[in-house]
């Protein structure tokens, strides 16, 4: 942060007992329900998300600190402190203070992104038209559309972002709104009446609550998902490998295997072990694990490939329970023609660590990026024509041309929109021609153009 926005000494100040035991209870106030709940510490929170974000999380809870006025003499620590210690302070370091004493929270839908320099910023929660913010950093990072929980401040004539920045996805955004309307709203309304500034400024510790709900549930779910077959089993990938016992040929294994009802030959050295087509749905895996399977066009399941390489017969299969039926069948229908066999085994992970890095030398040839781009913009092109006559769930399934027939239809369609555009350009690569389709087109088409700000 430049030295103008430097609060090294604010902090310094927070140490004194008074100020102390205030933080306390403002840190509880924004962590207090998610450690609680989870059964955690700050350092656990630390652990899991990483240093930046644990002091993004204190950054929040320090600037909400800042505006709050407590029972101890000076009531509020930037008065306080500026009373006191301003004189050590240059003029721009004292604005950003008292910027930052006045503040509020909010969340704010960004645009018109130029990085290293500054966005445009659309309070959600208040309203009113787009503000210009200088900013350098974020800028580097956000895209189109993106929604960040922040605190726009003006100094020395220009709006800035203060120190806790906080990105919220969409599922974030509506538990925001939630908890919001259960603060502000009036019985059962479903809309969030607008909050005054000293309003929104209480309910700060919201926006930390709701951002840590939506990060710990999904770092969780991340952690806690295995990849599951269709059987419900762990998948951990098994090669077994039949040696062929001496004397015997190829041709003799492949007459073997031909009497085999399993088996589905594919070409002279590989067939297809298939389990029953199955009745209904396939057995159901543990709550939030990944169902992987394989299917034939008439829906037979793929439980693993049988392959002749050599002298050795090879089982490919996806489960450790698979790998023993198969072994028992190949076995039962081989008897003495193979040998013991071997087992390699390989999990999901070593697998994908396994995957061999694309070598540009030796890549086989790849479409000039112009063309590749033109391929997949005129494709989009395509799929979103047919997508403006078909129900979109978004848009309470129906088409986005039924929607914009009615006001909030067309709020809809224009949330839509930015959904759409903020996925595509949240590729990693700014070039790539997902992240470059151009929107436009379908907000003239709908005539939504004035809700794209």
């Amino acid at each position: 942060m430049p030295s103008s926005h430097d609060l090294k000494g604010l902090m310094k100040f927070l140490s004194r007992d008074e100020w102390r035991d205030c933080f306390e209870d403002v840190l509880d106030d924004h962590f207090g329900p998610v450690l609680d709940a989870s059964n955690m510490d700050f350092d656990d929170l630390a652990e899991m998300l990483g240093d930046h974000w644990a002091m993004t999380l204190w950054g929040c809870a320090f600037e909400d600190f800042l505006t709050q006025d407590f029972d101890v003499e000076g009531g509020n620590i930037v008065d306080e402190y500026l009373k006191r210690r301003g004189w050590k302070e240059g003029a721009h370091a004292k604005t950003y203070m008292k910027a930052l004493r006045t503040s509020v929270m909010s969340l704010y839908e960004v645009s018109d992104i130029v990085s290293g320099k500054s966005l445009m910023a659309r309070d959600l929660i208040r309203g009113g038209d787009p503000v210009l913010v200088s900013e350098a950093t974020a800028t580097k990072t956000l895209q189109q559309w993106d929604r960040v929980a922040a605190r726009i401040v003006p100094v020395a004539g220009k709006n800035i972002i203060g120190g806790g920045l906080l990105p919220f996805r969409p599922e974030a955004s509506d538990a925001l709104f939630d908890g919001l309307r259960a603060i502000f709203g009036k019985g059962r309304s479903k809309k969030l009446p607008v909050p005054t500034n000293e309003e929104l400024q209480q309910a700060a510790p919201v926006f930390t609550v709701a951002w840590l709900f939506d990060t710990l549930d999904r770092t969780m779910r991340m952690e806690q998902t295995t990849f599951e077959n269709g059987d419900g089993d762990a998948i951990v990938f098994h090669d077994v490998r039949f040696p062929l016992a001496s004397g015997i040929t190829q041709k003799e294994i492949t007459a073997r295997l031909k009497t085999v009802p399993a088996l589905r030959q594919e070409n002279a050295k590989f067939w297809n072990w298939l389990g029953d087509i199955p009745k209904g749905r396939l057995k159901a895996g543990k709550s939030g694990n990944l169902a992987w399977d394989t299917t034939m066009e008439d829906g037979a399941r793929v439980l693993g490939n049988v392959e002749l390489k050599g002298r050795t017969l090879h089982l490919s299969t996806n489960s450790a329970a698979r790998a023993e039926k198969g072994t028992a069948l190949l076995q039962g229908a081989l008897n003495d023609l193979v040998g013991r066999p071997l087992t390699e085994i390989r999990t999901v992970e070593q697998m994908m660590a396994e995957r061999p890095v694309r070598d540009k030398d030796t890549a086989g040839p790849e479409l000039p990026p112009e063309i590749a781009t033109k391929v997949v913009h005129e494709f989009l092109d395509k799929q979103y024509r047919e997508t403006l006559d078909q129900p979109v769930g978004m848009l309470g399934n129906i088409s986005p041309r039924e929607a914009i027939k009615t006001a909030k239809g067309r709020e809809k369609a224009a949330e839509w929109l930015k959904y759409l555009e903020n996925r595509s350009s949240s590729q990693p690569d700014p070039n790539d021609p997902m992240a470059t389709y151009d929107f436009r087109w379908i907000w003239a088409q709908l005539g939504i153009e004035n809700l794209r700000r």
